[in-house]
Formats: structure tokens, sequence, C-alpha cells
């Protein structure tokens, strides 16, 4: 199992463009939906890493991620 289980990660639909970079980075996490906009897979063997890196190849800052243990916001960087 990878690290999702630790990762609170959230997509903003209005601004996710369908560019499906966060897919190629990190295919057991995020896939695209229907109306081509990025999900978040219920399950993933993606590390904390690979997850984060898809996250910040977004061009558009779609996708936050924060740690749930300590609720620091790891992306996108401030």
């Amino acid at each position: 199992m990878g690290d999702i289980e630790k990762l609170k990660i959230t997509i903003d639909r209005d601004e996710c463009i369908g560019d499906s970079l966060c897919c190629n980075e990190a295919p057991e996490t995020f896939e695209m939906d229907d109306e081509d906009k990025a999900v978040v897979l219920e399950t993933s063997t993606d590390d904390r890493d690979t997850i984060l890196e898809a996250a910040r190849s977004c061009p558009v800052d779609a996708i936050t991620i924060e740690d749930k243990s300590t609720g620091e916001k790891l992306c996108p960087e401030d």
C-alpha cells in the first residue's frame, strides 16, 4: 500500500483544466473522469514523493495536499 492514507488530497474541479499530467506522474492515485477532470482514486500504491510530484505538475495548482497527521499543507507551496 502507498502513502495515500496519510494524505488529504483535494482537487478544485473548477480550476482543473484536464491536462492529465497528474495522472501521468501518479497513475495509481489520479485518473480523469467522464468530464475530463482529475479525481483521486480510493486506493493507491504510489508513494508520498510520487503523489506530491504529481500535484506539483498541475499547471493551475488545482491539487491541494495536506498531511493528515499534522494538517501541514504540502502542496501547492505558498
